[in-house]
């Protein structure tokens, strides 16, 4: 299954889950981790586990195996979700202005998904 496929896919769930600021980074270039990041910010600690949760049901219909256990889930500040070629960062608003994985992944292609809400943008 082509990676560009299932990126989209994941994407495509985080959104209509209402996940927020949502990018990807396209990382083939760059590193052998992973081919992207997915990244985006949930609203609370229920929001940013139900959005982990709909990445592992989708990755399960699509026969992927995601690694066990999911990083950060119970403090839920960053979740990682390693999808093999794609991993889904899920971050609290703090922590993701903390760690800003856009400027240290900036040599890869970022794609900026947002919907143009003003709102979601600042």
């Amino acid at each position: 299954m082509d990676t560009e496929y299932i990126k989209n896919e994941i994407v495509r769930v985080l959104r209509d889950k209402k996940a927020k600021n949502l990018i990807s980074i396209d990382l083939k270039e760059i590193t052998s981790l992973a081919d992207y990041f997915v990244i985006c910010t949930g609203t609370s600690d229920r929001h940013r586990k139900a959005l982990a949760d709909e990445v592992c049901d989708l990755c399960a219909l699509l026969g992927i195996i995601v690694s066990s256990p999911i990083e950060g889930y119970r403090s839920t500040k960053w979740i990682l979700v390693d999808c093999g070629d794609v991993v889904v960062h899920i971050f609290d608003k703090d922590a993701r202005e903390k760690f800003n994985l856009e400027k240290l992944w900036g040599d890869g292609v970022l794609e900026d998904l947002r919907e143009g809400n003003k709102e979601e943008i600042k």
